[in-house]
């Protein structure tokens, strides 16, 4: 499977196989990657497979059994690797979302820079796909996602620092992806 994991069906698979015990994440998973599939014209078109698998496995560092440093991006992107699966992969999973301003918060910052950050169309459409989709799989626009994270983390939690940091960063990456989406072929 390792070698096929850019293939949104084996992402599916894989994140299938780790995240229905947690409940509401796996519900978010299942609609970033809906989110991912409706914003996929705003990548190019041999990327649009890539950007659902990532969708697929951005949150796979927070099963039980890939736990190792407790920062998920990271523990997922790492648990990738060890598949091995496409590089490309594994740095879309590892920096999804600001990952790197949660990353300074946790002093992760050394581990996290092993895996490249690849900004571009990609990496912006998974923002946008994570940061329009709530909990439990809501359609939110990004302040309201914001919010929510804002009021489910404590202020002064690595969380809470670290996306209120964040948010002009994931709001450029936003509009840049919405910029991005080409008209669907009528």
């Amino acid at each position: 499977m390792s070698s096929d994991l850019d293939a949104p069906s084996a992402a599916a698979e894989l994140a299938e196989s780790l995240l229905p015990p947690l409940g509401d994440r796996w519900l978010h998973t299942q609609a970033v990657a809906r989110r991912a599939q409706e914003i996929a014209t705003a990548v190019p078109k041999e990327d649009r497979d890539l950007l659902v698998s990532a969708a697929w496995l951005h949150d796979l560092g927070y099963a039980a059994e890939l736990r190792r440093t407790g920062f998920h991006p990271l523990d997922g992107a790492r648990h990738l690797e060890s598949l091995g699966a496409p590089e490309r992969l594994v740095r879309l999973v590892a920096h999804h979302s600001g990952a790197e301003y949660e990353a300074a918060q946790r002093g992760l910052t050394a581990e996290l820079a092993a895996y490249a950050r690849e900004d571009g169309p990609v990496l912006d459409a998974l923002i946008w796909a994570d940061m329009t989709t709530g909990p439990a799989g809501q359609s939110f626009d990004f302040d309201q996602r914001m919010d929510e994270i804002l009021t489910r983390y404590e202020p002064g939690s690595e969380v809470h620092t670290a996306i209120s940091k964040a948010r002009p960063y994931l709001g450029a990456a936003i509009a840049r992806a919405q910029e991005r989406m080409l008209p669907q072929p009528m």
